[in-house]
């Protein structure tokens, strides 16, 4: 695995958290590209990198890149991977894999019919604890699952000053808090689980359809931050918050809420699964715990700690009980399952998330925004 090389495409927010990440887990990273010639050389000397690349064409070029790391704007997902699994590179993509169904289900055939790796960065999965709830539920400790309900919220977009790419539908999509975030929350639970989603309800809403934005483009988080600059009223359709309605096939039901206008919530991802024989419950802001929930005995609350879990998910903790792991780890465990893959030859079953599960979320937005626009269920 230390012999493979990563190129990373994309110098905003999240391709430096893919650098940083494949530099813990011993992956060459030849360089990095950004949205003009200026920004790649200016992340090259910020990270400390070989090469600054001035195209994309440049980056697949390269005889040393085994795999890309696609950390751009969803509009160019598509475009980037397509040309990533032409190049017969391996492929890492930010989410959502594409902006309609139609392209990503074009992707999951040509990365199949190029027998190489192709992965969707849902990195929520890797936390441990959703690790073991996974195994948990496999191991049948969960029994029947009667429900998952939960939410993801964030404050980032919370006043109509606050902007980023992603408001604008041609840029992210026609949804945005359901495909940004909503979809980090449904491809967790559908691991955990095994369930699949047999049909949806759901109600969006654009709090601010005007939104006040800089003459110049804002890196992702940072608006809070930044210093008052000159603006433009920009109209924007995509929703700041959404509740949605899900039924699994197997008759269990739930319930997720989307958000990023909600006040001092950073990014925060809660879910409850009510099983048979136990509920278990996770907040991605005190990650290294996981409540399980009894009727006749006491709950517990499970510490992250390789002495206490099961060996799936020991294999994705690398520091003792109490030495706390985060966001960075969960991105450092997901390529490593990746590159894992990648070492084995792409072959038997994957831990990594796949582009055939990011093509499930695609589609899952898609009868989503049908719901809303129709305001009924819709099938799946």
């Amino acid at each position: 695995m230390h012999n493979l090389k990563a190129a990373v495409v994309g110098a905003g927010f999240i391709g430096p958290v893919h650098v940083e990440a494949l530099r813990r887990l011993g992956i060459g990273v030849t360089g990095i590209l950004g949205c003009d010639r200026a920004e790649s050389e200016s992340a090259k000397e910020a990270l400390g990198l070989p090469k600054a690349y001035e195209s994309l064409d440049d980056v697949l070029a390269d005889a040393a890149v085994d795999s890309v790391h696609l950390a751009v704007p969803n509009v160019l997902h598509y475009e980037f991977a397509k040309k990533a699994l032409q190049a017969g590179k391996h492929v890492m993509c930010e989410k959502p894999l594409a902006m309609n169904s139609t392209e990503s289900a074009e992707l999951v055939e040509l990365a199949k019919s190029k027998g190489v790796a192709a992965g969707v960065c849902y990195n929520l999965r890797f936390y441990p604890l959703n690790l073991e709830a996974r195994d948990m539920a496999a191991r049948g400790d969960l029994g029947d699952v009667y429900a998952i309900n939960g939410s993801y919220v964030q404050d980032w977009l919370f006043y109509d000053t606050d902007y980023n790419w992603r408001v604008l539908a041609d840029q992210g999509g026609l949804l945005r808090a359901v495909a940004d975030i909503g979809t980090h929350w449904m491809d967790l639970v559908l691991s955990i689980t095994g369930l699949e989603i047999e049909a949806v309800f759901a109600d969006l809403v654009t709090v601010h359809p005007i939104r006040n934005r800089p003459t110049g483009e804002v890196e992702t988080f940072t608006g809070k931050t930044a210093e008052q600059v000159q603006t433009e009223p920009v109209e924007v359709t995509t929703e700041d918050y959404g509740c949605m309605m899900f039924r699994f096939r197997g008759g269990g039901r739930g319930s997720m809420y989307v958000s990023q206008v909600t006040a001092g919530r950073k990014n925060c991802l809660r879910w409850e699964i009510s099983g048979s024989k136990c509920a278990l419950a996770f907040d991605s802001e005190s990650p290294n715990q996981l409540w399980i929930g009894h009727r006749d005995r006491p709950n517990e609350v499970m510490l992250r700690d390789p002495a206490l879990v099961g060996d799936m998910a020991r294999g994705f903790v690398n520091y003792p009980g109490g030495h706390n792991e985060g966001f960075p780890d969960a991105f450092k465990q997901c390529f490593r399952a990746f590159y894992a893959a990648v070492a084995a030859g792409n072959v038997g079953e994957f831990m990594y998330p796949t582009f055939e599960e990011g093509h499930r979320e695609v589609v899952l937005c898609e009868a989503i925004l049908e719901s809303h626009q129709k305001q009924q269920w819709v099938t799946l």
